[in-house]
């Protein structure tokens, strides 16, 4: 790689602060200047992260507008009828699961965001969103029901 000889004006706090952290990392001071414009560099073209959670402003209507059907439905396949007559449905997202547009497909937010968590949903409807590949989850928010026998009785007897 070839190197240029570039003329910069650098006020003196910033030259004897360069100098410094030169002398204490053993390089010379044309290797701090380097690497800090390579550094900026770097950080101004990578796409900056956004984090993957919706706009408030999106959320309390979404929330309001759907708040009726989520605390209505009686099991995944009424809450899905339910949100797909309204032009939303859900969709599995990673552990969870997300609101998308219907039939669009745009995904809007986590389910979670409304207010409604995947493990309570799977706890309120005894069972885990269909096709989810997360089953393990399942064991974890799903009470395993130990099937009695009806012949067992309690007897409790009045001291």
């Amino acid at each position: 790689m070839r190197i240029h000889d570039v003329s910069i004006q650098v006020p003196d706090p910033l030259l004897e602060a360069a100098k410094r952290l030169a002398a204490r990392r053993d390089v010379t001071v044309g290797q701090i200047f380097r690497s800090a414009l390579s550094n900026e560099i770097r950080r101004s073209t990578r796409d900056a992260k956004t984090p993957n959670r919706a706009d408030e402003q999106l959320l309390a209507p979404l929330r309001a507008l759907l708040a009726v059907d989520f605390g209505r439905a009686t099991g995944w396949e009424d809450l899905q009828s339910r949100l797909q007559h309204k032009g939303y449905v859900l969709r599995e997202a990673g552990g969870g699961l997300a609101v998308h547009s219907h039939p669009e497909g745009v995904r809007l937010c986590k389910a979670s965001e409304l207010g409604h968590a995947y493990s309570s949903l799977m706890r309120r409807f005894q069972r885990p969103f269909p096709g989810h590949s997360h089953q393990h989850l399942v064991n974890r928010f799903i009470p395993q029901h130990v099937a009695q026998d009806p012949d067992d009785i309690d007897l409790i007897e009045p001291f």
